[in-house]
């Protein structure tokens, strides 16, 4: 029989809060500046105490909010599964301490009513959501894309909608592009349920949210912004420094193919990797500071394979601030 300790979190676990959070936009959340994602790492396909391990190792260092979405794991929905097998061993007692957040918009189930934006498929889906999470609502609920053909109205009436029901108590987008960005805020707020958070990705490598006006949108109408793939799906480590290692994500060749890295991205990292030298960081730390250092961040957005790999990434919370100089070579 297997009898797991009851899980106790740490007692000091809120002891630099000063540096660990930060306001939300216009809003009365605090977000970690660091937040863990169960894209990766938590599916049926991964050992649960090892995702149990992480989990609590976060909570215990003031990682408050942990990120899902309804496919995630693989397989769909089973990192969803595992949160529940979380709350019910270690988290319930806690739940209030924790700000969990969903999404919806990606594949799910087969059909025309398991994807994109459609009223029917953002509801249908938070409802198996919160019975595989077992929660009665969740924190934060997203559309996780844009929708082309779906009426910008019929998605946010639909969130607007949960909110109202009880089963989320804030919204987000998720890499919706500008003018859609800037509709949906004010549908939002003319219905009294603000957009809380944009989800893009930005990194060193990739700073499209600054580029086409998200971020500084964001920014100036008091939306949260939380940055995904913050490490470029590991490029942004020091992994690929000289070349491609055997066994690594690129020669599996899902998400990251061998050819993106190149000469000239390889001697970019390398550059990089050089700045960081000069910090005392690693390549991966610098990369985390710097998203926390743009203007409009409030969150960075991890996923762990490990605790280890997670303590590194915090270390980035109280990094020394960038000069001038660094920010013009990066």
């Amino acid at each position: 029989m297997d009898i797991k300790k009851p899980y106790t979190p740490s007692a000091t676990r809120y002891d630099q809060s000063s540096q660990m959070y930060r306001r939300c936009g216009r809003s009365g959340v605090l977000l970690p500046k660091i937040s863990l994602g169960f894209w990766h790492n938590f599916g049926s396909v991964d050992p649960y105490e090892r995702s149990r391990e992480i989990t609590h190792y976060a909570f215990d260092n003031g990682i408050t909010h942990f990120d899902l979405a309804n496919n995630y794991g693989p397989v769909y929905g089973s990192a969803e599964e595992t949160m529940g097998r979380l709350m019910d061993d270690s988290f319930a007692p806690y739940r209030d301490e924790l700000f969990i957040s969903t999404k919806a918009g990606y594949d799910m189930w087969e059909g025309p009513y398991g994807n994109w934006g459609s009223r029917k498929y953002l509801m249908a889906s938070l409802d198996q959501s919160l019975k595989r999470m077992h929660l009665d609502y969740v924190d934060l609920f997203y559309s996780h894309r844009y929708d082309p053909e779906t009426p910008l109205e019929e998605t946010l009436q639909a969130l607007v909608d949960i909110v109202r029901s009880g089963k989320a108590l804030y919204v987000g987008i998720s890499r919706w592009p500008l003018e859609a960005l800037k509709f949906a805020d004010q549908y939002l707020r003319e219905r009294d349920v603000p957009l809380l958070i944009y989800q893009g990705r930005l990194n060193l490598l990739d700073r499209e949210p600054q580029e086409d006006g998200v971020l500084d949108y964001c920014a100036d109408h008091g939306i949260g912004f939380i940055s995904f793939s913050p490490l470029a799906q590991g490029l942004l480590t020091d992994r690929y420094l000289n070349g491609i290692p055997e066994g690594s994500r690129m020669t599996k060749g899902k998400f990251l193919k061998q050819d993106m890295l190149t000469p000239e991205l390889l001697k970019r990292l390398q550059r990089l990797n050089g700045i960081a030298q000069s910090r005392n960081e690693s390549l991966a730390e610098m990369a985390l500071a710097w998203i926390l250092h743009q203007r409009g961040i409030t969150s960075v957005l991890v996923g762990a394979s490990s605790t280890a790999q997670l303590e590194k990434n915090l270390r980035c919370v109280s990094a020394q601030p960038f000069t001038e100089s660094d920010l013009k070579e990066m």
